[in-house]
């Protein structure tokens, strides 16, 4: 068996972006919001986009920074509930501190209520694409329509080591108007799959009233489920929520170059018979091959990798070709 060596002008690394709808079967309109029984805690309530087949497209929980709203994990302790779970996970995996609260003004007026979208990981092959998302929520008697800002910005925002863009009413990554540009309902963050929206009672930016219409959540030490299940309803009552998904895709192209004087002799042992002869006398004096694969090897003339062509291609001395071959990653 021979072997060519690939040089360095052999190899070109190139990189595309490649987007996605999120939702399953890629589509990035989700219109059909369901929950399980089996999928409502006090940590999170899960949502699919059907009745009879669970995909899990997202998750939606309720975080409290004093623990409200949620009853207490042992009435031992008294100020941990789940609320105040969730708020601590998500702060802390937001600015890596417990000392940093959320806010969503220019003010840093702390949001003491959170709403957190989790899109699922299924849904998603690298990030989340800004200027996708489109969600609608309504009460009945208010509505409101949110993206995200990556419209109305040219720089690339960070908190800590993730990207952030905010949440706006407006649609596909621009505000309605100036106004709304600044008005920050939330936060987007398209590396961690997650949206952290405003549910601070009194806040100019709370999105309460289009979630509630009463401007509150149940701050008994009843259940968090109360409040997870205002804002699914507000998300089925607004009927939809469009997402799309991107991953950069590397790819190594290997140009394999085959020339007029190489690989024309097959080491097939079946051409020949016992006694060393040809079995094809053709191939005498016009030897001949039909490549059908490239197999690629270590310097260990280990086997890394097998391309196969789409068609055999006939080789002989009158001949040269030139194979391009493509390795995502």
């Amino acid at each position: 068996m021979s072997f060519v060596r690939y040089n360095t002008e052999d190899q070109v690394v190139s990189s595309e972006d490649v987007v996605r709808g999120a939702w399953s079967g890629d589509i990035n309109s989700l219109s059909s919001f369901f929950t399980a029984s089996s999928g409502v805690t006090e940590y999170n309530l899960n949502v699919y986009n059907s009745a009879t087949t669970e995909s899990l497209q997202f998750s939606i929980q309720y975080g409290n920074l004093f623990g409200s709203g949620s009853a207490l994990i042992n009435t031992s302790v008294p100020g941990y509930t789940p609320s105040r779970v969730i708020y601590g996970e998500y702060r802390n995996l937001v600015y890596g501190t417990e000392t940093n609260n959320f806010s969503f003004d220019s003010s840093a007026t702390t949001a003491s209520q959170i709403y957190v979208v989790n899109v699922a990981r299924a849904r998603y092959k690298e990030s989340l694409l800004p200027g996708s998302f489109n969600l609608t929520l309504t009460n009945g008697a208010s509505t409101i329509k949110l993206t995200d800002d990556s419209g109305t910005t040219n720089l690339t925002r960070y908190i800590g080591e993730n990207r952030v863009f905010y949440v706006i009413s407006g649609s596909n990554g621009t505000g309605y108007t100036a106004a709304a540009s600044s008005s920050y309902y939330g936060m987007m963050f398209p590396d961690l799959n997650i949206f952290v929206l405003n549910a601070t009672s009194g806040s100019s930016t709370s999105l309460l009233p289009f979630i509630t219409g009463s401007g509150n959540l149940n701050q008994a030490t009843s259940s968090a489920v109360y409040n997870q299940s205002k804002l699914f309803a507000a998300i089925v009552n607004g009927g939809s929520f469009q997402l799309k998904s991107e991953e950069t895709v590397s790819s190594t192209y290997f140009f394999t170059r085959v020339k007029n004087s190489e690989f024309n002799y097959t080491t097939n042992p079946s051409i020949i018979d016992e006694n060393g002869n040809l079995l094809y006398t053709t191939l005498i004096n016009n030897p001949q091959t039909y490549i059908t694969s490239v197999g690629m090897y270590n310097d260990n003339n280990e086997l890394l990798a097998v391309a196969k062509l789409s068609r055999p291609l006939t080789k002989d001395f009158t001949k040269e070709a030139l194979i391009r071959i493509k390795l995502d990653y």
